[in-house]
C-alpha cells in the first residue's frame, strides 16, 4: 500500500470518527433541546402556580383586613353594651334604694350585673332588719315602767358651802349653754 493509500483509509477513519462525533453530537443537542422544552414548561407552571398563590396570598390579604375591620366593630359594639349595662346598673341600685330609703346606701355595694346588686340589697335588708330588732330589744329594757317612782335630786347634804355654790353655778352655765 502506497502512503497515499494509507493516508486515504486514515482520512476515512477520520472521517467515520468525525461523522461519530457529530451524530453524538446532534443527538446531545436534541437531548439538550427537550430538556429546554421541559424546562419551560416546568417554568410555566411555576409561573402560573406563583401568580396563583399571589392572588390567594391577596384575597387572604383582603379577607384579613375585613375580618380586622369587623373585629373591631364588634369590639366598640362590646364596650358601648359594657357602659351601656354600668349605667343600667347604676340605675337599678339607686332605683332599689330609692324604694327602701331604710336601708343606707353604703350598706348596697356597687356592682356590673343585677344579680350582685340584687344579693347585696338583700344583705343590707337582712342587716338593717337585724339592727332594727336590736334596737327595739335595746328601747324595751332601757323603758322605765308605768308608776316607778320619780328620781330624786342627788342628796347635797354631804357637801361643802364652796362645792355646793361651785356645783350650782356649773348647773346654771349648763342651762344657759343649752
Amino acid at each position: 500500500m502506497t502512503k497515499q493509500a494509507m493516508d486515504d483509509g486514515e482520512l476515512d477513519d477520520r472521517l467515520a470518527d468525525a461523522q461519530a462525533q457529530i451524530e453524538s453530537l446532534q443527538a446531545a443537542a436534541a437531548d439538550a433541546a427537550a430538556r429546554a422544552a421541559t424546562a419551560r414548561k416546568e417554568l410555566t407552571a411555576a409561573k402560573e402556580a406563583s401568580s396563583s398563590a399571589e392572588a390567594l396570598l391577596a384575597e387572604a390579604a383582603s379577607a384579613r383586613e375585613a375580618v380586622e375591620g369587623e373585629l373591631s366593630r364588634m369590639r366598640s359594639e362590646v364596650e358601648e353594651a359594657r357602659s351601656r349595662l354600668a349605667e343600667s346598673a347604676v340605675k337599678y341600685r339607686e332605683a332599689k334604694l330609692a324604694s327602701a330609703p331604710e336601708i343606707p346606701q353604703d350598706l348596697v355595694p356597687a356592682a356590673e350585673t343585677l344579680a350582685e346588686i340584687d344579693e347585696g340589697f338583700e344583705a343590707a335588708r337582712r342587716v338593717v332588719g337585724r339592727l332594727r330588732e336590736r334596737m327595739q330589744e335595746e328601747r324595751q329594757s332601757a323603758r322605765v315602767p308605768v308608776g316607778s317612782p320619780s328620781r330624786r335630786a342627788p342628796d347635797l347634804s354631804s357637801l361643802s358651802a364652796s362645792e355646793k355654790i361651785r356645783l350650782g353655778l356649773q348647773q346654771l352655765s349648763e342651762r344657759e349653754g343649752r
